[in-house]
């Protein structure tokens, strides 16, 4: 039997067993949630999540629930890790994790801000980002908000590790921007494919796991949620700093200040990201959004701006 439940204010969702998913997952006692429907039609189930995702204004899975129940993932029967509303803990001390992820490779779980899991890439980025549990040294965890957001980002990168014509597949179907809309990650060598004779393959496709293929703006995003800006920030605020860093950025204008030029253009974009982030949107979207519109908008140069027509 699938149920779809609903967490008023936080999500919609499916799944088959709503004590162990619902209360033992995600903590919710049997109160603060609801149970909307039941069925053993999982191709309906899956469409009416998706629906009532739209419908409700939260965050709408990519994949349909039948799709993702149907791969061959790992269940959380292994590491028995905790996933609250905001972090994923893991079962072991730091210093013992990274072995014990290599082991559960293929293993995946679902967090408020989408799906996540471990392939060898994700297990770099867990490595640096885990933290010690503040209760006992035998516990650590992530942020999930940074991670989904990086792995929503890099996954469609998996196949690098798979060989060269996997990853060509891959990059053809994104049109070289990774699933959220974002241009290929910072650290992700543009020149890689060249370099390599498809029939025999040099030394540097053999290296791609060792690459940090993290983009700026996740960057910037795990800088913020490590000082609270996304748990206590506020979207008027960050709104005002915008137009602060914006009248820096006219000042050096005036000025032909060059390198503040720059420093300004960098705050706005932190802030922007930020500011997304408030919004419960990823800046790869609104920039995705930005160039779908202006992609084939015509017009002319007048007095030094561009006129639409």
């Amino acid at each position: 039997m699938y149920y779809l439940y609903h967490i008023p204010g936080k999500k919609i969702g499916v799944t088959t067993n709503l004590e162990e998913r619902v209360e033992h997952q995600q903590g919710y006692n049997s109160g603060e949630y609801e149970v909307i429907m039941s069925t053993e039609d999982i191709d309906l189930i899956s469409k009416k999540e998706i629906s009532l995702q739209k419908v409700l204004g939260y965050r709408v899975d990519r994949q349909l629930y039948k799709d993702l129940h149907n791969n061959n993932y790992k269940q959380l029967n292994e590491m028995k890790i905790n996933i609250t509303e905001m972090t994923t803990t893991f079962p072991c001390p730091v210093n013992k994790l990274k072995g014990r992820l290599l082991d559960e490779i293929g293993m995946q779980w679902e967090t408020e801000f989408g799906p996540c899991g471990i392939t060898t890439m994700s297990v770099e980025w867990i490595m640096r980002n885990v933290k010690t549990s503040q209760y006992t040294k035998d516990r650590c965890y992530i942020y999930n908000k940074a991670f989904a957001r990086w792995f929503d980002n890099n996954d469609a990168y998996v196949a690098l590790h798979h060989g060269l014509d996997n990853a060509k597949q891959m990059n053809d179907q994104y049109n070289g921007r990774t699933r959220s809309g974002a241009l290929s990650p910072s650290g992700m060598n543009e020149e890689s494919y060249e370099c390599c004779d498809e029939k025999n393959p040099c030394e540097c496709r053999t290296n791609y796991s060792s690459v940090d293929f993290i983009s700026q703006f996740d960057q910037i995003r795990e800088w913020a949620q490590e000082r609270g800006l996304y748990d206590k920030g506020d979207v008027k605020t960050q709104t005002l700093k915008l137009i602060e860093e914006a009248g820096e950025i006219c000042r050096a204008v005036l000025k032909d200040d060059k390198e503040q030029i720059i420093d300004g253009i960098g705050d706005c974009v932190v802030v922007l990201t930020n500011l997304a982030e408030l919004n419960n949107v990823s800046i790869e979207d609104c920039i995705d959004a930005a160039y779908d519109e202006i992609s084939n908008r015509t017009g002319k140069m007048v007095n030094g701006t561009f006129k639409k027509d």
